[in-house]
């Protein structure tokens, strides 16, 4: 099953050197989910070739701008091209206020029936849950009210193993309940356990985004032993001053906490402006997490 993330923005706080602010798409088994929503991100969805109207949720972790100014836009512009399905927001209670006081003043009634989920940043909590995916919000440690997000695939159930259920000659009708951990009795009155013609699934992957935030250890029992962690690494770590007093994790702090949480493989992004080449934040980081990669906008990554 497909699971994957595509980097569509990778800045803090403005545009620059060709970077947009934070906004990244999550693909999983074709559902698309949209996490946080920078300006310019329905820009970035077109030039990737992205259809927006394919997005059904959308997660906000806080309500600075770089992370939701983009927001109005999209689901201005989702009405414009005559959506009809429902979209469903999560974010900051206040966002509702603000999605309802700007369409009130521009006197726009949207074609689709949009639900707005306010999250909370006290304790990690499920947020939305279908056949494929739960997704959990958890408490960062930002100025204002922030979360993160934990998207945690669903086990799976076993695969059929063809070669010992057609030597059985099951019939086709009672592979579903093998699948669902039925035995199979054979017209001479055997007995196969389920277990003996299944072969067991992948094991659940799972991604957690971290986006703003200073580093504690407040938000670490959360994101233990992800296959795939992002984390803000908006400094380097020459300016630890700097990334505290304005609530931000350093390069090398993002990993220490994969380190930390025994994440698998590490993404950092939301490069300050005043960095126009990358490659320091990528070696700072890999002086202490080796398997870390730059959140490179247009690249998709596996989880």
């Amino acid at each position: 099953m497909r699971f994957e993330v595509l980097i569509l923005g990778s800045s803090s706080a403005t545009p620059i050197y060709g970077r947009h602010p934070t906004a990244q798409l999550i693909n999983v088994n074709e559902q698309l989910y949209l996490v946080d929503c920078g300006e310019g991100t329905q820009v970035q969805l077109i030039k990737y070739g992205i259809r927006s109207n394919r997005i059904k949720h959308i997660f906000i972790s806080h309500l600075h701008g770089d992370h939701y100014l983009g927001l109005i836009g999209l689901i201005s512009s989702m009405h414009l091209v005559g959506r009809k399905d429902e979209l469903h927001v999560y974010g900051p209670p206040p966002l509702k206020e603000i999605i309802d006081l700007h369409f009130l003043h521009s006197q726009t009634v949207l074609r689709y029936p949009l639900h707005i989920h306010p999250t909370q940043d006290l304790t990690m909590e499920p947020i939305f849950e279908n056949d494929n995916l739960t997704v959990s919000s958890f408490p960062l440690d930002h100025r204002i009210a922030c979360t993160g997000f934990r998207f945690d695939e669903r086990k799976r159930m076993p695969t059929i193993n063809r070669d010992k259920t057609d030597a059985l000659g099951v019939p086709t009708e009672y592979l579903p309940l093998i699948k669902r951990g039925n035995d199979y009795t054979a017209p001479d009155g055997r007995i196969h356990r389920w277990q003996d013609l299944t072969l067991a699934p992948p094991a659940p992957r799972s991604y957690a985004y971290c986006s703003d935030t200073v580093m504690t250890e407040r938000y670490l029992p959360f994101i233990q032993q992800v296959d795939l962690l992002y984390h803000e690494a908006t400094f380097l770590h020459d300016m630890v001053d700097r990334a505290e007093e304005t609530f931000h994790t350093t390069a090398l702090q993002a990993g220490q906490i994969a380190e930390n949480v025994q994440a698998r493989k590490l993404l950092i992004g939301h490069y300050s402006a005043r960095y126009k080449e990358l490659k320091p934040l990528l070696e700072e980081s890999k002086s202490v997490f080796f398997n870390t990669d730059l959140a490179l906008e247009g690249n998709w990554y596996s989880v």
